[in-house]
């Protein structure tokens, strides 16, 4: 049984929303392994289910930009909230998107590699020249996604979130726009990792099983239910999991009496045609990326020294 660090239960509290001494017992009961830790807790009852990537807030801009039939999703982060506002960097993270568009580069390292939109060198040296003599704070391009079809796009609160939605329809990007728009503020709003269940790998619904039926045994009421019972319960709560984590099976946000497939589906039909979603990308800006934190005070005396 190992020890925790102050660090290691802070950040597992963090996810879980659990007690201090809670998660202590559980990262030392699971040997200081976060995603056992999580899982011991929500066999206990203490946690709902938990992300595994700590979300921790960092800098920069989300860009989703739809030319014809070709989209770009893509993050540029910066060190603050005031770069990441600036006329310089904002024309950057578009000509950055207008080269993907162009060029249509395999990764980051062969996007930097191409020539930038609009400018003159590649954009590694535009890169370069932004942060080093313009900015004067790192900047880095951190992913992007190309797509190809009939699109539509996204961006919440000037860049912190942005989604990409592509549509398998013989209607034109114009007609399907609101339709597609609409699926894409689902996603930025209710952030479902998966788009339909089919998509849900079998482990993690039998993950979930287990977990679930590790509940059942840590309550009094249930744990002496026929297994039938407990049987039917847990096939009722996969079917929340699908609803709550699958984007086509989540209650429309503009309308909670349909699901996202059904307002799809109903809109499909006022057309004339068939609509189906293939594809939801969303990008939360920052997310996953460690940012230092510090007291306020000890930055304040350091900025003194």
């Amino acid at each position: 049984m190992g020890k925790a660090s102050v660090s290691e239960i802070k950040d597992l509290m963090k996810r879980t929303g659990v007690g201090m001494m809670d998660c202590k017992k559980a990262l030392e009961e699971n040997d200081g392994d976060m995603d056992k830790a999580i899982e011991f807790l929500r066999e206990k009852g203490l946690a709902t289910q938990a992300k595994k990537s700590g979300r921790v807030a960092a800098e920069g801009v989300v860009k989703a930009i739809v030319s014809g039939e070709i989209g770009v999703l893509l993050e540029v982060n910066t060190e603050t909230d005031f770069a990441a506002n600036t006329d310089d960097v904002r024309s950057f993270v578009d000509a950055v998107a207008n080269t993907i568009i162009e060029k249509n580069p395999a990764d980051v390292e062969a996007l930097k590699a191409a020539p930038i939109s609009g400018g003159a060198g590649t954009v590694a040296e535009a890169l370069t020249e932004l942060a080093g003599m313009k900015i004067r704070e790192n900047i880095d391009i951190r992913r992007f996604e190309r797509f190809e079809g009939k699109l539509a796009s996204y961006i919440h609160n000037g860049g912190s979130i942005g989604v990409m939605v592509k549509l398998e329809t013989e209607l034109s990007n114009d007609a399907i726009a609101a339709i597609g728009k609409d699926v894409a503020m689902q996603s930025a709003a209710l952030s479902a990792p998966y788009l339909c269940r089919e998509q849900v790998p079998a482990e993690v619904i039998q993950k979930e099983r287990d977990i679930m039926l590790a509940q059942m045994a840590e309550d009094p009421k249930m744990a002496n239910k026929p297994e039938q019972v407990k049987a039917k319960i847990v096939d009722g709560k996969v079917e929340k999991y699908y609803k709550e984590n699958c984007l086509l099976e989540q209650a429309f946000v503009k309308d909670d009496k349909l699901t996202v497939q059904e307002y799809v589906d109903a809109e499909a039909k006022k057309l004339g045609a068939s609509i189906k979603v293939v594809d939801v990308v969303r990008y939360e800006r920052g997310e996953g990326i460690e940012k230092k934190e510090e007291n306020f005070a000890d930055e304040i005396a350091s900025m003194v020294k």
